[in-house]
């Protein structure tokens, strides 16, 4: 299976409607790959709080078009980043939007952990409820954004709804740069997964971005890591290798805490 995690800047000279047009052809420059992955609300800056009211659309606008379009141009499984959604009847929420090779919507993911310890994203847009997988020709998706990688439990979640790929699409600060890699191996190697974990780089309001966006496999090797520029990651690996490797070495079948308890007969 071929991968290509896309890891741009947003720059605030760019207008939102020339960055889709610009990350819509990065996506269009995929073709081949079977998987494409760009970072969170890349639209706006995961930091640039004051453009999440001014910039949000609704589920199906004019990003979903873009991408969409983009998707079913290249032949790719697209997960297109998130953008900061306005729901009709509710809050914003930091959506995820994943696009099959015919640019149908295969699945949306409202980020569940929102950063900002009661300001910023914490208090501008609603909290998700809901895990969600994609099942791809290859393997099953598990979704989450930035902040998600920090709560394990969601990832146990994912793995026991079918994940063996999990998706990380985040804005991640340069100043934790340490635990972003850190964290990545982590969920990978305790969940027996590959993980592919986009970031953004440049500066986004005034924050540093980490870039060094990284692919993983299930033992925790790093198979490819970007640099701290935009870049285009691209990396091969074999699915196959999940169930091969929770065989080989099966943790997760001693596990005691969080499954649910047995039933009296």
């Amino acid at each position: 299976m071929r991968a290509s995690v896309i890891q741009i800047a947003v720059n605030e000279d760019e207008s939102v409607e020339a960055r889709r047009r610009r990350v819509s052809a990065l996506v269009r420059e995929q073709a081949g790959a079977d998987l494409v992955v760009l970072p969170e609300l890349w639209t706006t800056g995961a930091f640039a709080y004051e453009e999440f009211g001014r910039e949000a659309e609704p589920l199906e606008g004019p990003t979903f078009e873009a991408m969409a379009k983009a998707a079913s141009d290249a032949g790719v499984w697209l997960h297109a980043g998130s953008i900061p959604e306005r729901d009709p009847d509710g809050p914003l929420y930091n959506t995820s939007l994943v696009f099959s090779p015919s640019g149908d919507l295969a699945a949306a993911y409202r980020k569940i952990h929102r950063f900002g310890f009661d300001k910023g994203e914490a208090v501008l847009m609603g909290a998700g409820a809901e895990l969600v997988t994609v099942r791809l020709p290859e393997t099953t998706l598990g979704l989450s954004t930035c902040y998600d990688l920090r709560f394990p439990e969601l990832y146990r979640g994912l793995v026991d709804a079918g994940a063996q790929t999990l998706v990380v699409s985040a804005g991640w600060p340069e100043r934790r740069r340490s635990h972003w890699t850190l964290l990545a191996q982590a969920r990978a190697v305790e969940n027996q997964s590959f993980l592919l974990a986009c970031a953004t780089a440049g500066t986004h309001a005034g924050v540093p971005q980490a870039g060094h966006s990284i692919v993983v496999d299930p033992w925790g090797e790093v198979l490819a890591r970007a640099g701290a520029g935009e870049e285009v990651l691209t990396v091969e690996f074999d699915p196959g290798k999940v169930a091969a490797t929770r065989e080989q070495f099966p943790a997760l079948k001693d596990r005691m805490l969080g499954l649910e308890p047995p039933r009296r007969p």
